[in-house]
């Protein structure tokens, strides 16, 4: 540690002055160099990002680099706007925190006064190296768009999503993500949000093309709640998740990159890939994110220099938070995070005295913070609408109010859970989530709809009805709402309605293919055998690989050729049963039926053959085997 000596301890030396070696270790002691003290603290806190191909305007990895800029850096680092670090200290402990101590700051500012000395390097010290390439090695898996993204040149503040399928044949687990913006010029930070439904598809202009977005939001067909923060920032590293953390990727699925992007001035193409790193150990625990947020209560006069928006969850069983994200836009100046545990204490989560958006990111704690069940954790976010707050974009101030678009402002705090009690909790988290956001939002779609699906998963079909229809109320153009609600519906036995809820779903998509197989079902089930299919031949064209469906037009093939049967029609009804076969040649009653019909067409030997196939599918039969005695009989009855 650097010690400084003043007069008062000089004096104190018995009988005489300092002599000439005296004079000369004091100035040792408080000399301060680059090779000694500097070009440590740089390379851990500057050069991540203040090297080539990162996003900091200049390199800072060598002595000439650092010496030319040592003015600029003493008045970054005097008023901590370099390293970037939002959160205050003693209100959470995080990992990667790049924060200068005030002794840190007062060495810069020490080592300008003294010229910038360059010193002698360290015996056996070498600079960090790093590296251009990935920094968990070769990925498993390389993710791109299908197309770059152009930022104009006269292009303001900019939000944009890539969508990158994820191309593998079988469920895997993954560890971790590792994100190369590309051209870190423009990039600023993102997220990836994990898309099993293609959803984010329905927003794009033209396939691959990509769409607009600060923060966007996906309706999900399944009970998969985000567990993990997958994002990226300047400087940071990839976040290799835990043993038994790893999450779920399925085939189809899609990853969307939401990116920041911060124009130069000129035009730039922005191409960014996504390495993927697998794991064999598959997810044993089960984080989940969970939001607080009030955006509706966002109406932010103009002038206005404190205007204060609040809300809270209660912890439905004990709890460890593993991390947080803190997230508003740029009216927003203090953030707080904190939990008032059951005997009354008070547990800091995050306190950010001076919010800044362009640094905002997932921080993580260096040991988990423990919730107890019915600790209430309270989220409250200050925001300055004055002339004052030199982030303010507007001048004068105009009236703000809750939105995506970064003209408008939000109000969340996101925190990752994971609880306590092994097992999978979140289904009972979601229903604690949904329940206290319908309390302060009665008409909200995102709560009434995770109510409804967490009902219906739990085969509470009636139950989930309500919630549903709150939900397509809420947004009357979700396709998904009024999908699930004609699922809920036919779960049911309320086959009239679901049928029409299913028709208006596609009346507001006739692509969305889920929709289409529902009332494919919903009509079979409903004894229309024809129609049902005709919607599955519908669903095939569009996924020809849907085994599902093909399986369910084959077995209504052959209940409509049942119907026919009965009227009459023998001849119809062994056309449909052999257009079913080929989905069905394991299925011993589509084999029966077929050798039936033949066998009252006196086609003997076709009929024969029906059934023998039913004997080598079962050999037990006793259905097959009296059908052929029958047929052998009749053969020696009239000679065929």
């Amino acid at each position: 540690m650097l010690r400084y000596f003043g007069l008062a301890a000089i004096a104190c030396l018995p009988f005489c002055a300092p002599s000439a070696i005296a004079e000369d270790q004091a100035a040792k002691a408080n000399s301060v160099t680059y090779h000694g003290q500097i070009a440590p603290l740089v390379l851990q806190d500057c050069a991540p990002c203040h090297r080539p191909g990162e996003s900091g305007p200049f390199s800072l990895l060598t002595y000439e680099d650092v010496r030319k800029r040592a003015a600029q850096i003493v008045k970054v680092t005097s008023s901590r706007f370099m390293p970037p670090w939002l959160p205050e200290p003693g209100y959470g402990q995080f990992k990667e925190e790049r924060r200068l101590t005030d002794a840190q700051i007062q060495l810069f500012e020490a080592w300008l006064r003294q010229g910038t000395p360059a010193g002698t390097p360290r015996k056996g010290a070498e600079a960090p190296r790093f590296g251009d390439g990935w920094l968990m090695g070769q990925p498993d898996l390389v993710l791109h768009s299908a197309r770059p993204y152009t930022v104009p040149a006269d292009a303001g503040e900019t939000f944009w999503n890539f969508i990158m399928p994820v191309p593998i044949t079988s469920t895997r687990w993954v560890r971790a993500i590792e994100i190369r913006p590309g051209n870190p010029r423009v990039f600023h930070h993102a997220n990836v949000i994990l898309d099993r439904s293609h959803a984010a598809r329905r927003r794009e202009s033209a396939p691959g093309s990509g769409f607009p977005g600060m923060d966007v939001i996906f309706e999900e067909e399944t009970f998969e709640p985000d567990g993990q923060f997958l994002s990226w920032k300047p400087g940071g590293s990839p976040v290799v998740e835990a043993d038994g953390m790893a999450w779920r990727a399925d085939p189809g699925m899609d990853l969307i990159l939401n990116v920041h992007l911060k124009p130069t001035g000129k035009e730039e193409t922005v191409n960014p890939v996504i390495g993927v790193y697998f794991t064999d150990k598959p997810q044993t625990r089960f984080p989940m994110l969970i939001q607080l947020e009030h955006d509706r209560a966002l109406d932010i006069p103009p002038g206005e220099k404190d205007f204060l928006v609040t809300d809270e969850y209660r912890a439905p069983m004990d709890l460890n938070v593993l991390a947080v994200y803190p997230h508003a836009h740029y009216l927003a100046k203090l953030i707080e995070g904190f939990a008032t545990l059951p005997d009354g204490s008070k547990k800091w989560l995050i306190r950010i005295p001076d919010w800044d958006l362009n640094w905002q990111g997932v921080f993580r704690y260096q040991s988990p913070v423990l919730i107890p069940k019915d600790s209430v954790v309270t989220m409250r976010i200050h925001y300055d609408n004055s002339t004052g707050n030199v982030r303010n974009p507007n001048n004068p101030p105009k009236r703000v109010t809750g939105g995506t678009d970064a003209a408008s402002e939000m109000s969340h705090l996101w925190l990752q859970v994971l609880p306590v009690a092994e097992g999978d909790h979140r289904a009972e988290l979601q229903e604690s989530v949904s329940a206290q956001q319908l309390k302060k939002y009665p008409d909200d779609f995102t709560a009434n709809f995770r109510m409804g699906d967490l009902l219906l998963t739990q085969n509470q079909a009636d139950q989930a009805i309500p919630y549903f229809q709150r939900a397509a109320e809420s947004d009357p153009h979700s396709v998904l709402a009024a999908t699930e609600l004609g699922a809920a519906l036919f779960a049911a036995r309320k086959l009239p309605e679901s049928a029409e809820m299913l028709r208006h779903a596609l009346a507001l998509d006739a692509t969305y293919t889920d929709a289409r197989f529902n009332l494919a079902s919903v009509l079979a089930s409903s004894g229309k055998f024809e129609d049902a299919v005709g919607e599955f031949g519908q669903v095939l064209a569009a996924q020809p690989d849907n085994l599902k469906a093909r399986q369910h037009r084959a077995e209504a093939l052959v209940l409509w050729g049942d119907q026919v049967a009965k009227a009459g029609d023998d001849n119809k009804a062994i056309a449909l049963y052999r257009e079913a076969m080929p989905d069905l040649a394991s299925n011993p009653d589509a084999h029966i039926r077929l050798g039936m019909a033949y066998a009252r067409q006196e086609r003997l030997d076709e009929s024969q053959a029906e059934f023998e196939a039913v004997l080598r599918i079962d050999p037990k039969s006793s259905i097959a085997r009296q059908a052929i005695d029958a047929i052998v009989a009749r053969r020696k009855a009239t000679g065929k």
